[in-house]
């Protein structure tokens, strides 16, 4: 049962390596410390939902591959966007969401 620990903690350390994120940066804006969160990348810790929520938005990841490894299967989203959104401070991805619909009014025809 534990194994899922493991796993999600590599996906943990891809997903914060892949934006540049350091386990200090995550552990302080989780409000943890940084040992606890360092068990978590090892498999050794767990985190509460509410941590794993937040996690889940700070990475731009849903819940379901944080802990069981599973993409939606209707993701779809061109890497592209998906690499320029999730290199987005957490802060501006909603004006980031917010500048696309507005460009999508040039294509949508009325």
């Amino acid at each position: 049962m534990s194994d899922y620990k493991v796993e999600m903690g590599k996906r943990l350390k891809e997903k914060r390596k892949a934006l540049g994120l350091t386990q200090e940066q995550l552990a302080e804006k989780l409000n943890i410390s940084i040992k606890h969160y360092g068990g978590v990348e090892r498999g050794i810790a767990g985190l509460s939902i509410e941590n794993l929520i937040e996690l889940s938005n700070i990475l731009g990841v849903s819940l379901d591959y944080l802990i069981k490894g599973e993409s939606p299967e209707n993701d779809t989203l061109p890497e592209r966007i998906r690499e320029l959104y999730l290199s987005c401070p957490v802060s501006k991805r909603q004006f980031f969401l917010e500048c696309l619909e507005n460009m999508s009014k040039f294509w949508i025809l009325p």
